[in-house]
């Protein structure tokens, strides 16, 4: 038997993205269903028996109806050729009020063969072409479905969170109980685990997620533990393989080094001994680049310094997401050259230009004053005195980055006006 295992797709995400010619989409969503397509063609390709999708096919709970469209064109080819579909429901497919459907719900409605939705945390019984595969479905829960309002309202975050660990794995633990051995069985969960590295779903989440420790998740009754809501790849645990595929694209550039895939699960069984092997496919993400050029004072040729520096990552650049972050003494801010450096970059897919002006030495740096240094520079200082932790330093330096780009784009079509 042949599982492939793959998550968040998030369609709707088209940062650092235009228009596609060719279809008028957003570029950032062709990206995505084209990653979409190297998962189907793989599928009918490889004899695939059974796909797993561990949540978060948009990016919020009200998909355009393109998206939504685009999305069910290529569920249905593997409906179409006897492929049996596993759609977990993740936090971006909820709705924000009861009685409101979520984001796939209209596949469970429409009662399409061969896809299955898992939106409750239970045991779903799924025959393939090899056999009945078991599948105890954890799909994203939201502390109103889990915790009464009178025994949810005087409890903090913390608390709460808490609380609905140990309610799911109390009820993880009464599935479990109800598996037939001699099947295989995958956890499928849409879920942050604790020993995880978080990736680019950081820029995503508002708000504390509730997090499953991996011994509530590691459990010997899985033969396989496939993960969504990360969208770093990495192996949790390999006995039993605690996987999280992460996200088939790069979405910012967070992900700039992370490698991109979908994982492929092999088990053979004969009743009574079950063997599982797997493998992460690597799928062609749209590639993020980092261009530094730090220009010295004094500095001759300061625009030849940063076109020196793009040369350097030329075969890296092209049809590439391209971040240039230039460092200029403010008395060499003037000379460095935009339309030059932007004709470089030409054969880049999106790019983003910052400069980050050096001001002067002071006699005391406690002197310094927010009219003295650049905005990328007060939001660094500004981290460093209320001592922000460095991994949450990076992100948020990362995204005041962004934010300045933005606002400085809006000034120059001012002022073009």
């Amino acid at each position: 038997m042949k599982i492939l295992h793959f998550a968040d797709l998030h369609l709707g995400m088209e940062t650092y993205g235009g228009v596609d010619a060719a279809t008028g989409l957003s570029t950032r969503l062709v990206d995505v269903l084209a990653r979409l397509d190297e998962v189907v063609a793989y599928t009918l390709k490889n004899g695939v028996d059974l796909v797993i999708f561990c949540g978060d096919a948009y990016k919020n709970r009200d998909p355009s109806q393109t998206q939504q469209r685009e999305f069910a064109k290529r569920i249905r080819r593997l409906s179409e050729n006897g492929i049996p579909v596993f759609l977990l429901v993740g936090n971006h497919d909820l709705p924000n009020a009861i009685g409101r459907a979520n984001a796939v719900e209209i596949f469970d409605t429409l009662s399409i063969n061969y896809v299955y939705v898992g939106n409750r945390l239970d045991i779903y019984r799924i025959p393939t072409k090899c056999g009945v595969v078991q599948v105890v479905a954890l799909p994203w829960l939201k502390r109103s479905a889990l915790l009464s309002r009178e025994e949810g309202k005087n409890l903090g975050i913390e608390q709460a969170n808490d609380r609905l660990q140990e309610i799911m794995t109390q009820r993880l633990l009464e599935l479990v109980s109800l598996l037939d051995p001699s099947l295989p069985a995958l956890l499928v969960a849409h879920m942050a685990v604790s020993t995880a590295k978080p990736g680019s779903e950081r820029s995503m989440i508002v708000g504390r997620d509730p997090i499953l420790l991996l011994g509530n998740v590691a459990l010997r009754d899985f033969d396989y533990v496939a993960l969504g809501h990360i969208h770093r790849h990495q192996v949790l645990m390999e006995n039993p393989p605690v996987v999280y595929a992460g996200s088939l694209e790069r979405f910012d550039f967070g992900d700039e080094n992370e490698a991109k895939g979908f994982c492929v699960i092999d088990v053979d069984s004969n009743g009574k001994e079950k063997r599982l092997n797997y493998k992460f496919h690597e799928v062609a993400a749209r590639r993020f680049v980092t261009v530094m050029a730090d220009i010295a004072e004094g500095e001759t040729d300061p625009t030849g310094v940063v076109l020196k520096a793009i040369a350097q990552q030329q075969e890296a650049v092209q049809n590439a997401i391209v971040r240039v972050n230039i460092s200029v003494p403010s008395t060499l801010k003037e000379s460095v050259r935009d339309v030059e450096i932007n004709k470089a970059l030409r054969v880049a897919h999106y790019t983003v230009v910052t400069k980050e002006v050096k001001q002067q030495a002071r006699l005391r740096l406690g002197e310094m004053t927010g009219q003295s240094l650049s905005p990328m520079e007060a939001l660094k200082r500004y981290l460093e005195t209320k001592k922000v932790p460095e991994e949450r330093r990076k992100i948020l330096l990362e995204y005041g980055e962004k934010l300045i780009w933005q606002a400085g784009q809006k000034e120059e079509s001012v002022e073009v006006g």
